[in-house]
């Protein structure tokens, strides 16, 4: 007995002078909370406490009592959800801020509804030499072709650009076409097409990929203020949400000025991590240069990171440009067309792969996923083992012989959680062109989860909803939000809660190289944080999209803030 109290007092004692230890005070406190951390450990808290941005104790609310001093402001939660910042792996911030200014066509599902919302703006707008806008729904025009008579009705004077809500469609009226000079004569460019009247052969007023481009190169360009206005917009509406972390998935020098120019003020309000757009028609060893200078000009900042490199494999599925394994069945014959041959694609990622480039590639088709894996693997057997977390994005249809092969090569999923659904692009435009068989294999979520590979989500805002409660939801019941009754696309991929907050937060972290600062909410990493007015746990998986974002934390800074919640 004397040996046992000899080793047990000395511990109580020493347990004794750290509970007592003082510490110093925190600026925030948060407590009687549902707090979901992201860490295996213990997923779960009841208290939170920030101090000089970072957060300095999670647990339970006994614990952090030794945290409140007679300057911390405590906020009881009564309940409420608080998680890591969301961190949106692919996105396109600039330009949908951009989009915001301009004609909106994502909320008219008739083509009566289009024409009405285009002619209110033109009308309130006769200022403005274009007409540019986006969002239109390839479901409502017969065979996703809008027709530029339509247009030419509605805007007689001034050439019209509108791009379809996916980005790989363009609509224009005739005077668009005229000042591009496309006519019946016009071929298609490289990895483009311009849909033509079937009897006259003129081209009907629909573009497709890189034909898009013969227009939109007539565009006057945008100032540096506005991009930097298009910034500030896109980053509050990302705050709203609870978004702290956002990729742009395609920016070029003039959107990374707009960027860098915020980032050394201090005035981003979310982690950005850029990936510079490749530019496809030039020598590969010349791309990379030009890459490196770009990255030299621009480097990484405060909350700015330019590291990453954004290929494009392929196209679309619904445009019949995203390249398939197998024909589509509409277009006997046809599996739409690579971006680039597997060898110059090899060729392109091993080099920016080389120059330590984080490699992000778009691949929607079975065809285009294959040979961007394919290329990525060739990139680790020349260069060698590093920790280089390539990731490719949307990754519609796959053959599930690919699956696998993520977690080999340690490549990451970036998933747009939010298109596995079965909507009007789902029903009418897809599964017709593939068959139930390949159909099975869209968006294979649950799949690739299961596989062992890192799996981030992401919107690619403005193509579809930036909210990643939306997103979460959809994953988790392939459902559209609103219809919980509704059909079910491919149940089999279905997820869980917790996996997805995982792919919105730690997941996302680790695609940008940021785990070690933010996606989890420990002791000493950053308080990026979001309050939520609902548990995401104890609400039935149809309603996840009806929770709302309180209060969003960047480095302890409220960067969102709703009305109702810590009232100054």
């Amino acid at each position: 007995m004397r040996r046992t109290s000899v080793i047990v007092l000395p511990l109580l004692a020493a347990c004794a002078v750290e509970r007592l230890a003082p510490v110093v005070p925190a600026e925030l406190v948060l407590t009687h909370g549902a707090i979901w951390t992201a860490t295996p450990e213990r997923p779960w808290a009841e208290a939170i406490a920030v101090r000089e941005g970072h957060i300095v104790y999670v647990g339970d609310d006994g614990g952090v009592t030794r945290y409140i001093g007679s300057e911390t402001r405590v906020v009881d939660l009564t309940g409420r959800m608080v998680l890591p910042g969301f961190h949106d792996t692919h996105a396109h911030p600039l330009s949908g801020g951009l989009e915001l200014g301009e004609c909106n066509l994502y909320d008219a599902n008739t083509v009566e509804e289009a024409e009405g919302i285009i002619r209110a703006y033109a009308t309130a707008h006769p200022e403005r030499p274009w007409i540019k806008g986006n969002g239109w729904q390839l479901p409502v025009f017969p065979g996703g072709n809008p027709q530029k008579a339509i247009l030419d009705h509605i805007v007689p004077d001034r050439p019209a650009l509108l791009y379809a809500a996916d980005g790989h469609s363009a609509w224009v009226n005739s005077k668009a076409l005229a000042l591009a000079g496309i006519t019946r004569d016009t071929k298609d460019p490289v990895n483009g097409r311009i849909e033509r009247d079937a009897r006259t052969g003129e081209p009907s007023g629909t573009l497709r990929e890189s034909a898009i481009d013969l227009v939109a190169s007539k565009l006057p360009e945008y100032t540096t203020e506005e991009r930097i206005g298009a910034v500030r917009r896109a980053l509050a509406e990302a705050n709203r949400l609870g978004i702290t972390s956002i990729t742009d998935a395609d920016a070029g020098p003039e959107y990374l000025e707009a960027y860098a120019a915020l980032d050394r003020k201090g005035e981003l309000t979310a982690r950005v991590t850029a990936a510079i757009h490749s530019e496809s028609g030039t020598p590969v060893e010349q791309e990379a240069a030009r890459l490196r200078g770009i990255r030299k000009e621009y480097r990484s900042g405060n909350r700015l990171m330019v590291s990453a490199v954004k290929i494009y494999a392929d196209g679309v599925i619904e445009a019949r440009t995203a390249a398939l394994l197998a024909p589509y069945l509409d277009r006997p014959g046809n599996r739409g067309p690579l971006n680039y041959e597997p060898d110059d694609l090899a060729a392109r990622i091993a080099a920016f792969d080389r120059d330590g480039f984080q490699i992000h590639v778009h691949a929607i088709g079975d065809r285009a996923i294959r040979v961007t894996l394919d290329a990525l693997a060739h990139a680790h057997e020349v260069n060698g083992p590093r920790d280089a977390r390539p990731i490719i994005a949307h990754l519609e249809l796959f053959d599930p012989a690919d699956i696998p092969r993520f977690r080999e090569l340690g490549v990451i999923a970036s998933v747009q959680p939010y298109w596995a659904l079965p909507d009007d692009y789902i029903t009418e435009l897809t599964i017709p062109a593939l068959g139930p068989a390949r159909s099975r294999w869209i968006y294979p979520i649950g799949s690739l989860m299961t596989s062992g590979a890192i799996v981030a989500a992401g919107s690619d805002w403005t193509v579809s909803s930036l909210n990643p409660l939306d997103a979460i939801q959809v994953a988790i019941t392939r459902q559209v939000p609103d219809s919980p009754n509704g059909p079910v696309l491919n149940a089999e991929e279905r997820v869980d809660l917790p996996r997805m907050l995982q792919a919105y937060t730690i997941n996302g972290a680790y695609a940008t190289r940021l785990e070690r600062e933010t996606g989890s909410l420990v002791a000493g990493k950053a308080a990026d944080l979001v309050v939520l007015d609902h548990n995401l746990f104890a609400l039935p998986p149809t309603a996840i999209h009806t929770a709302r974002v309180l209060l969003t934390m960047l480095d302890g800074q409220a960067v969102w803030r709703d009305t109702t919640f810590i009232k100054n």
